[in-house]
């Protein structure tokens, strides 16, 4: 299956996404509370898919995701946004984000999210 790195500044987000994936068999390589640790967790594992959030301290999500394609111009990426953010999810698919789901997470949608990008 699948392996997933997860970020978001809230541990309560990572923990759903993160048990949502490994009930449904994904293999989740790490969590990052910020752009910046997302960025360095990404080089080191290289996760075949990436569940980004937008809002986050010291790097935002629009950032990471700019910083990781650089390094890997093939990295598949879905944001998560809160509801309002329609912006910025633009943002995030203009620099290169694959996807976007939103808060509150529905299991259903965030698998349906990471089938859709791994393809």
């Amino acid at each position: 299956m699948a392996r997933v790195l997860i970020v978001d500044d809230a541990a309560f987000m990572r923990m759903m996404i993160k048990d949502i994936l490994e009930k449904n068999g994904y293999e989740v390589v790490g969590q990052a509370a910020n752009g910046v640790q997302a960025v360095e967790l990404y080089k080191q594992e290289k996760p075949d898919v990436v569940t980004m959030d937008i809002t986050m301290p010291d790097m935002d999500g629009i950032e990471a995701v700019k910083n990781i394609k650089a390094f890997e111009p093939n990295a598949k990426i879905i944001m998560c946004s809160a509801m309002g953010q329609q912006t910025m999810v633009m943002d995030a698919i203009r620099a290169g984000a694959k996807d976007f789901i939103v808060k509150p997470f529905q299991a259903d949608r965030v698998l349906e999210a990471i089938k859709k990008v791994i393809g």
